[in-house]
């Protein structure tokens, strides 16, 4: 039997794949594609999910395929100034198109010894009290102990388990593509600076010095069928409608077509089944939260997932997964409905942009709205306390090193600046590192593996009363 298998090979379950192997999961990715998409569907990762790279050792590796572009308060198109002292060591967005970061994902889950099947489709399942039967197209069936749904806006897993995914229907819908382009960049940037005046789901961007461009651009109406990519003459329309050319495009490489429908399902588990990523919530890519937000849920997801299979985890560990994953994946949801609104071309939503864009210029209100953008504001509900409680744990200097290089590992980490405490019983899968930091202003800190902070204090007694909530009971 199997210990995880994973559905779907994307950022999300790649990203599952990799913590769960930190752990000595055994760990089966069923990716229904042949090959990896080649297509650029998102362009970057915010900061939180740097942060996340960075713990995990993974950061030199996105750094030296991407390029940094400093946080700004750019919300909805309004570009604003980046408020000082923004909390984290890396204020800065990575642009590195999808394939690339699918990539360097898989590469990662195959190192630490994940399985990967690709054209191996999930085409049914099954659970009891002892684990998944999963069935897949070609009719072979495998047992596992658990199974997770990473398999996007159209989840099989979440279909066959009947979770119902409520919210809007698709009202507006957009154009994708890449294409050559036939005109000096300088006419097409000026051509889009103009058009971007008063419409903001409109843009190019060059993709390599070949003169290969990222096309968006609004579509006529909603199709029937939205999986039924777009003609290459619909782009062409579309484009001469919004700016009195079509920059004499030519030789596309994929084109594609997205709607602002905007779901969540109502559960992330069922039984011995879980969702995450897109399986478990869409919503419009303004924003670019919708790549982040699945490898969030995965780092979230992997630490209390291998704890089960390990047979340590407290009681309600797993399911504090959707309680605290959902929320958070509502609220983006909420936000990019605000997005669109305030892209919107409608006397009413530029009167609201206007508003927005005058409160942006408040620092406070400019650094919420990065924060919520960026996931660093995200504070889970672990009660009352001190305001760390909840919280991530920004990366800090250490008299050696850096806080974020003791995380490597994907283990829980109690950062002890009095010497005087212990984790024993927990060493195990907790560690415990004396350290000081300058940066650091409460005694000592208990991390969980996703880096949010459990616990702060200096009372031996009071952190052990909280250890066993998230790291189960002690070795005897």
């Amino acid at each position: 039997m199997i210990d995880v298998i994973v559905a779907g090979g994307g950022p999300t379950g790649l990203t599952l794949a990799s913590e769960l192997r930190l752990h000595g999961v055994q760990v089966l990715v069923s990716e229904k594609e042949t090959e990896p998409a080649r297509y650029v569907r998102a362009l970057g990762l915010h900061v939180r999910s740097i942060e996340l790279m960075d713990q995990r050792g993974l950061l030199e590796r996105f750094l030296a395929l991407g390029q940094r572009h400093p946080v700004r308060g750019y919300f909805a198109g309004l570009d604003k100034p980046a408020p000082d002292r923004l909390d984290t060591a890396h204020a800065y967005v990575l642009g590195i198109p999808q394939p690339t970061t699918d990539r360097l994902l898989a590469e990662r889950a195959a190192e630490l010894g994940a399985e990967i099947r690709r054209g191996c489709e999930l085409v049914g399942l099954s659970q009891d009290d002892h684990g998944v039967t999963v069935e897949l197209a070609d009719g072979t069936q495998l047992r596992s102990r658990y199974l997770v749904g990473c398999d996007g806006g159209r989840s099989t897993v979440r279909k066959l388990l009947g979770v119902g995914f409520p919210g809007e229907p698709t009202r507006v819908e957009t154009l994708l593509g890449e294409m050559e382009v036939a005109v000096p960049p300088e006419v097409v940037a000026a051509v889009v600076a103009e058009v971007r005046k008063t419409q903001k789901r409109f843009g190019t961007a060059p993709l390599s010095g070949d003169g290969v461009y990222r096309v968006l651009v609004p579509a006529e109406g909603v199709a029937e069928d939205r999986s039924v990519p777009p003609t290459f003459e619909e782009f062409r329309k579309q484009l001469r409608t919004f700016a009195g050319t079509d920059f004499g495009v030519h030789s596309p490489r994929w084109l594609s077509r997205f709607g602002d429908a905007t779901r969540l399902a109502e559960r992330y588990r069922t039984g011995r089944v879980l969702l995450a990523g897109d399986a478990a919530h869409i919503h419009p890519p303004t924003g670019g939260q919708g790549l982040n937000l699945g490898i969030q849920d995965a780092f979230n997801l992997g630490w209390k997932l291998a704890a089960e299979v390990n047979g340590w985890a407290p009681e309600g560990l797993l399911d504090s997964y959707h309680a605290e994953r959902q929320p958070v994946a509502a609220d983006v949801l909420n936000t990019t409905r605000a997005l669109m609104e305030l892209l919107s071309t409608e006397p009413g939503p530029r009167a609201v942009r206007q508003l927005v864009s005058e409160l942006m210029d408040f620092e406070e209100v400019n650094r919420y709205l990065i924060e919520k953008i960026t996931a660093i504001g995200i504070r889970y509900d672990f009660g009352g306390g001190h305001e760390l409680l909840g919280r991530r744990m920004r990366d800090v200097r250490l008299k050696r090193g850096r806080l974020y290089e003791l995380m490597h590992g994907g283990r829980g980490l109690l950062l002890d600046q009095t010497g005087r405490l212990s984790v024993a019983g927990w060493a195990d899968r907790v560690d415990h590192v004396v350290a000081v930091s300058e940066e650091l202003d409460v005694p000592a800190a208990l991390l969980r593996p996703d880096g949010h902070v459990a616990w702060v204090g200096d009372d031996q007694q009071d952190l052990l009363g909280q250890l066993p909530t998230w790291f189960g009971a002690a070795l005897g």
